[in-house]
Parts: structure tokens; C-alpha cells; sequence
């Protein structure tokens, strides 16, 4: 083989790593927007950050392109997009540029999805293919569940600007289920009974729906939903949720 071929990367190896960066622009783009009060905007881009998240590490598997410099690039990636975009969307939302407090919760957090991702990558090799749940609440379900308040006010149902010492606890709050050892659901864990298959794709129905016409109400329901998935791992693992 020539050299010069030997230089060369096929594209297809290179697409999820392309994936990826297209996700950090997402989040990045997401913090300009928000410096500017076009929180809408920058809602959306988060969550299309989320969906490429998932995105890249399917096409990687189905490419056989998985790689440890991409698993590293995912992180890095995550880290902007749900470890720091979501707290300063939040601050600059719901509790002012002058809340210093506000601006603590916000530290707690991109701490705590650091810490997160870290461990994440140190415990990336021993997850088997069998594993059922995460530790912890995965960077991109804690991005979501972070803009809880903002997606309520959004939605017109609470006005969460008018009490921003919530919106800062509820912050620092997701930060902790980040790094706690509450077991949350993987999708290789879920198991649909025969009687909730009509259920479920009546939910999707109404959700593809909401999706049209009230997007915002549609987020804040699926944060509760999955919060109410949480308190079950949460009250079994009461007294020793962190580590």
C-alpha cells in the first residue's frame, strides 16, 4: 500500500465524529442565543443537541467507527451542551445577571455534569452489553430536567422568573442526581406488557400532537414523567444517594 493511502480515512469513519461537532455548535450557538434573550432559540437548540447526541454514538455502532477519540469528543461535546449551556440559559431565564446565589446553583451544576462525564469515561469499558440502567441522571436527561422551569414558563402554567430562588435550587438539585448513585432506566431496560402497547402509542399520538401545537407543555410533561420515574431508585436509595 502507498503512503499516501495509507494517510487517507475513509469519510464514513469520520461522519459520527463530524455528528458530534455539528451537536457542540448546537450547544455553543444555544449560549449565544441565550446572551441575547432569544431563550426560545435556545431551548430548541439544546434539545437538538440531545437528539445528535444519541444520534452520533448510533451511527458510530452501526459503523463499527467507535473509537476512544470519539468517545472523548462526545464528552467534551456534552460537557458544553448539558454541563454548561443549560445552567447559564437558566441563570439568564429565571434569575437575573446581578443573582449571585443564582450564579452558585449554576457553578454546582457544570460541576456536577463535569464529575458526571468523568465518570462516565473512567467507567465507559466496564459497561457490559447487557448493562439495564445508568448511575446517576445521564448530562442529557440533567440538560432537560435543568430547563424544567424555563419549559413551565414557556408553557404559561407557572411563572417561574417571579421565584428564582426555586429555579436556582432545582438547578443545584439536578446537579446532585447527575452525580448520585440513583439508578435511572437505559433503553435496553425497558419492557413494554402487552396492555400498555395500546397505552403507549396512544402517548405518542398525543405527544406527536403537543409536539405541533404545545411543544413547550409537551418538555415539561416528559421532565415530570421522568421525575416521577425517579422517586422509586430515590427512596430505595435514601441515605446513601451520593457517593
Amino acid at each position: 500500500m502507498e503512503p499516501r493511502e495509507r494517510e487517507q480515512m475513509p469519510f464514513l469513519l469520520l461522519l459520527p465524529n463530524l455528528v458530534t461537532i455539528a451537536g457542540m455548535c448546537l450547544g455553543l450557538t444555544s449560549i449565544r442565543f441565550t446572551m441575547v434573550g432569544k431563550f426560545e432559540t435556545a431551548v430548541v437548540l439544546l434539545i437538538l443537541a440531545a437528539l445528535i447526541d444519541g444520534l452520533d454514538g448510533l451511527i458510530a455502532r452501526r459503523l463499527r467507527a467507535t473509537s476512544d477519540f470519539g468517545a472523548e469528543l462526545d464528552s467534551l461535546s456534552d460537557f458544553l451542551c448539558f454541563g454548561v449551556a443549560p445552567g447559564l440559559l437558566l441563570y439568564r431565564f429565571a434569575m437575573g445577571e446581578a443573582n449571585a446565589l443564582g450564579w452558585v446553583f449554576v457553578l454546582i451544576f457544570a460541576a456536577a455534569g463535569c464529575l458526571r462525564l468523568a465518570r462516565f469515561n473512567v467507567t465507559r469499558g466496564e459497561a457490559g452489553a447487557g448493562k439495564t440502567h445508568f448511575t446517576g441522571v445521564p448530562a442529557p436527561a440533567g440538560a432537560m430536567l435543568a430547563l424544567l422551569p424555563v419549559f413551565l414558563s414557556l408553557a404559561n402554567l407557572v411563572e417561574t422568573r417571579e421565584a428564582p430562588f426555586g429555579a436556582a435550587l432545582w438547578l443545584g438539585l439536578v446537579g446532585l442526581l447527575m452525580i448520585s448513585r440513583v439508578p435511572t432506566f437505559s433503553p435496553k431496560s425497558m419492557r413494554v406488557p402487552r396492555w400498555g402497547v395500546g397505552v403507549l402509542l396512544m402517548g405518542t399520538a398525543i405527544a406527536m400532537g403537543l409536539m405541533f401545537t404545545r411543544i413547550w407543555l409537551l418538555m415539561a410533561l416528559l421532565d415530570l414523567i421522568y421525575v416521577a420515574m425517579l422517586v422509586p431508585g430515590i427512596w430505595r436509595m435514601r441515605g446513601r444517594i451520593l457517593r
